[in-house]
């Protein structure tokens, strides 16, 4: 192997261009891919910054040819040359119109013929990739992932730090509280039979730090929940997390906004015309059938209880009482996009979200085609299409239920729907706040009321004096999410900052004070010295770049992520304690290995 000593990198390989002809460059990276011409040797170099083309010409440097003869596919290299125009340009390069005549060539490194092909398009399998992650990260795409990642880290912290917020770090070893998710647990030694827990997110530090005076707050920081996984979840994730003192919730909105302007305009070019949309919570719900819709097509949900209450088709005219309901979409032009096996599917679709079934009707040229179509009259018939807007060859799609299971499972048809006729527009970004969510939701395997949120959410102030009653679902919340195109990419609140309502929002879920004070002590007794309003938001950094990076999962914009079962194929963790650790922290594993 040859050294480094005496050679210097002049520029990245990616950075070469026509006006650098005539230049001398030193480069180093590693070996693409290499052909053989006779007296020609072409070498694709790689680095962080591209790919450049070499050629080792016997006529140029002997040494260097010979040396260039032996290369192979991943070979770490430091080349010096002249940059030359090419006389075969390669359009689809950005360094395509240049290449480097090799004087000088050191092999820093050789390698091992690769287990996965270290190119965008190896198509190999993703438990592979993740096994070979430090090769799979060689990738232009997956650095460009990460690259990504680092601009809007920098973007973020700059703005924030430009508008007085403070970068504070709070800690990973922290109490054990109830804040939805699992926590995950680590032993102390030195506090035997005792556990910390790593953060599911600052929340109660945060709000500390601004009883503290701080008055603004961020840190991006790693949280964890011990959850099941999909594509968009990892049990370690990135937030970029902030409070402010002294707040309401257009103020924390209007901040915001302009961050996501400013980033909109820096990494994609797009100018985001404020302010953003706003819906409320119940708003979203009815219109889309999700508190994250995706609002770059429509396909709204059109409730037509009232035009089937008293009709002779049993499953609607039962729907339309009791908080259920009958809603339906309307897919324009659909009637002959969707065979009657293409509705079957969107059906078990539907039922995979606890509906009983996927009424439908086609509009055609001999009226209403549908196996319900016998159960209504003409009028009525004539009343649903005018409720629905419907016309000569649409599909109309309806899910009859209780509200919650309508929304759910026609929310998933009208993505289903959406996915099959491409109707959402990849370079289309769509963002909104979806406002005033609930403060509770029903914890049905304890029997009571949990937080919709998290307990320190501040009760809307006409809900306030509601706290004790009974239909508590009904009440919300100053809660607050950013939803981009289906996604929630960020959430937040005005927090109480009042301990008499604090002790109220414990009580209201059930927490008697003793549990209370158990759980929350240090920061109720910090209420007691003098409380500013406050709120906040985090942003979930790997989702909001997943989506600017057109990534169809957060693994891919994350540098050493976990798979679905929380393992990471590449280290094997989590493994196995060694006994002696395991008698130093006071545990006995009872699972067999």
């Amino acid at each position: 192997m040859d050294n480094i000593k005496g050679m210097h990198r002049t520029c990245y390989a990616g950075e070469l261009r026509i006006e650098n002809v005539g230049q001398q460059v030193t480069l180093m990276g590693w070996v693409q891919k290499k052909r053989n011409l006779g007296g020609l040797v072409f070498v694709d170099l790689r680095d962080r910054g591209g790919i450049a083309q070499l050629v080792f010409d016997i006529d140029v440097d002997k040494e260097a040819f010979e040396k260039g003869e032996k290369l192979a596919s991943e070979y770490v290299i430091a080349v010096r040359g002249k940059v030359c125009e090419r006389q075969s340009k390669n359009p689809n390069m950005a360094t395509g119109d240049v290449e480097v005549f090799v004087e000088e060539l050191r092999v820093l490194n050789e390698s091992q013929t690769p287990p996965i092909y270290v190119k965008d398009d190896d198509d190999v399998a993703e438990a592979l990739r993740l096994k070979y992650r430090y090769l799979d990260l060689r990738k232009p795409k997956m650095q460009k992932n990460l690259m990504l990642r680092h601009r809007v880290t920098n973007i973020a912290r700059n703005y924030l730090s430009d508008n007085n917020f403070c970068e504070i770090e709070t800690p990973f070893l922290v109490k054990p509280t109830p804040e939805g998710a699992r926590d995950y647990l680590v032993p102390s030694r030195v506090n035997e039979g005792r556990f910390y827990a790593l953060p599911q997110s600052p929340q109660l530090y945060k709000q500390l730090l601004m009883v503290s005076g701080m008055d603004r707050y961020f840190q991006i920081v790693k949280c964890f929940r011990d959850e099941d996984l999909r594509a968009d979840r990892q049990p370690e994730f990135t937030q970029i997390d902030l409070e402010m003192s002294f707040v309401e919730e257009n103020d924390v909105m209007t901040m915001m906004e302009g961050f996501l302007q400013k980033l909109f305009k820096e990494i994609k070019g797009i100018d985001i015309d404020l302010p953003l949309p706003r819906l409320t919570y119940k708003e979203a719900m009815d219109r889309f059938g999700s508190d994250k819709p995706d609002t770059r097509y429509g396909l709204e949900f059109v409730n037509i209880s009232d035009v089937v209450a008293d009709c002779g088709f049993k499953v609607f005219a039962d729907s339309t009482k009791d908080g259920k309901s009958v809603r339906g979409i309307n897919v324009k032009g659909g009637a002959e996009e969707f065979t009657r096996k293409a509705i079957s599917h969107l059906e078990d679709h539907a039922k995979l979200y606890k509906a009983k079934g996927l009424a439908w009707m086609k509009i055609t040229e001999a009226g209403v085609t549908s196996p319900i179509a016998k159960f209504f009259s003409e009028e009525e018939l004539e009343s649903i299409k005018t409720k629905m807007g419907a016309e000569l060859g649409d599909l109309l799609l309806f899910v009859a239920d209780k509200d919650s299971v309508v929304y759910d499972a026609l929310g998933q048809v009208r993505i289903a729907v959406a996915d099959k006729l491409g109707l959402a527009d990849p370079n289309k970004f769509n963002l909104l706040w979806v406002t005033e969510f609930p403060i509770f939701e029903e914890d049905e395997e304890n029997g009571r009321f949990a937080a919709k949120h998290h307990p320190f959410t501040s009760p809307m102030d006409e809900d306030l004096d509601h706290l004790e009653d009974e239909d508590k679902l009904k009440l919300r919340a100053k809660a607050y999410d950013i939803v981009l195109n289906g996604y929630e990419i960020g959430g937040g609140s005005i927090r109480i900052s009042d301990s008499q309502v604090q002790k109220r929002m414990f009580k209201a879920l059930g927490f008697t004070d003793e549990e209370a004070y158990n759980k929350f002590g240090f920061l109720i007794d910090a209420f007691k010295f003098g409380t500013p309003p406050h709120g906040g938001m985090a942003f979930g950094l790997d989702r909001l770049v997943m989506l600017l990076a057109g990534a169809d999962n957060i693994r891919e914009v994350i540098a050493f992520p976990k798979n679905q079962n929380a393992v990471c194929p590449m280290t094997m963790a989590p493994s196995i304690a060694e006994d002696d650790q395991l008698k130093e922290l006071s545990i006995k594993v009872s699972i067999e290995e």
